[in-house]
């Protein structure tokens, strides 16, 4: 009764007006999975390829390639097949795109179709998808890492470091985390309007002034949650997007000009000026020197996340992990392709001591699914934007609604998500 019976696709709009694709997977049983597939920004060169149009409707950006496949090959591939049996019908996806980047076919029309095939399986068990991926050990809600002040790419501004984020490592639960950090959020808005600076938002939802240094923006956090009544329960973390930014194995950025070396020891300046407890990208995907350097100089002292250096692939991961580079790995679904890859790739940094972060894109839609994942897979930490934005509050509220379920049984690490970072 869970096997497939239909699979159908078509392009919807992603929180930045542009195409992406959504996917629904229905069962013989009658049970019914949906899925809406992310899009970034900055993405790295070794993400699985997001197939578009080209062209001028929507500026190229259309996905109807990307949909008559999921209609069309994809779907004749997977009809009869077990929706529960993720793992076979992930590799039959694999197989028929036969690319090693996903190329033919587009990641977004495989991962569409991997997804809502999970969750239509969840429907017809009757499980909230949580609890159908991770069974009853799941019980971990993620410390949210809020990108309240937007840079970079992702937002028009001066601030080339691409997000700040306020992180609620002094909380109780989940919900007291997500309070704080609304809290924080708006009182950051106070602080920004009472210096005449500029309230709108970037992409992910967070403000975007022009301040004149990366310096400054932490400040006027840190400012932000000592007016809101919670500086000692409040962190910050970073996402500096090195590789956009590095060219000729130089970093240039903040009318900076600097080796890798030198990039180390702006990193451990600011580490050791401010409660940092995560660093993101601290240099560029290929720079494997760099890395190196990086996690040997600051890999004790704080959380060093890869995004772009191995874009949710088990394969660079596993190299990675040889090299000794980073000790964590940030986890967004359209990097990889498919849900199979997605799991092998946080366990894989779980069983090797390395934290995992669940994220978001700068490109997303209403759908929920990393909230569940983030439980499932227990990553203890999840980036999703700003406390604002619907786009971005669905995946906290979908978290609130996990919490509530699990009751007494909800745990919510807090510190205990940063292992390596100091408490101050």
């Amino acid at each position: 009764m869970s096997c497939i019976v239909d699979v159908r696709a078509r392009q919807i709009l992603d929180s930045r007006g542009n195409p992406t694709i959504e996917v629904d997977v229905q069962l013989e049983s009658g049970a019914v999975g949906r899925a809406a597939v992310p899009s970034g920004a900055s993405t790295g060169v070794h993400e699985a390829v997001e197939l578009r149009d080209g062209g001028a409707v929507y500026g190229g950006k259309a996905v109807t390639k990307a949909v008559a496949n999921a209609n069309g090959e994809v779907r004749e591939a997977v009809l009869g097949l077990e929706a529960t049996e993720q793992e076979p019908l992930d590799r039959v996806l694999i197989d028929l795109d036969g690319t090693p980047n996903k190329g033919r076919l587009g990641a977004n029309a495989i991962l569409g179709v991997s997804l809502a095939a999970a969750k239509a399986a969840a429907d017809d068990e009757g499980l909230p998808l949580f609890r159908y991926l991770g069974g009853d050990d799941a019980v971990t809600l993620p410390v949210p890492m809020l990108n309240v002040i937007n840079g970079g790419v992702h937002a028009a501004n001066s601030i080339d470091l691409q997000e700040f984020m306020v992180v609620p490592v002094g909380a109780d639960t989940f919900a007291d985390a997500l309070r704080i950090g609304a809290e924080v959020y708006h009182a950051l808005k106070s602080v920004l309007a009472d210096r005449g600076l500029a309230t709108g938002v970037g992409d992910e939802g967070g403000f975007a002034p022009d301040l004149e240094s990366s310096e400054a923006a932490i400040e006027a956090i840190l400012e932000a949650a000592e007016r809101a009544g919670h500086r000692e329960r409040v962190a910050i973390a970073l996402d500096r997007a090195t590789s956009e930014v590095y060219a000729d194995g130089r970093y240039r950025f903040e009318n900076r000009d600097l080796s890798g070396a030198e990039l180390t020891g702006f990193w451990r300046g600011l580490v050791e000026a401010y409660p940092i407890v995560s660093l993101e990208d601290g240099c560029a995907e290929d720079d494997w020197e760099g890395w190196t350097a990086l996690t040997q100089e600051l890999g004790e002292r704080v959380q060093l996340v890869g995004d772009d250096v191995f874009v949710t692939n088990p394969a660079r991961l596993r190299e990675g992990i040889e090299r000794g580079v980073g000790n964590s790995i940030l986890v967004k679904v359209n990097q990889i392709g498919t849900l199979t890859e997605t799991i092998e790739a946080v366990q894989l940094a779980q069983s090797n001591g390395y934290t995992a972060v669940m994220s978001h894109r700068s490109g997303e839609t209403e759908d929920a699914t990393i909230a569940d994942l983030a439980v499932a897979l227990g990553t203890g930490q999840i980036k999703t934007g700003a406390p604002a934005r619907s786009d971005r509050v669905a995946k906290y509220n979908q978290l609130l609604r996990i919490e509530e379920q699990l009751g007494q049984r909800a745990a919510y690490p807090g510190w205990d998500a940063f292992p390596r970072a100091m408490r101050r």
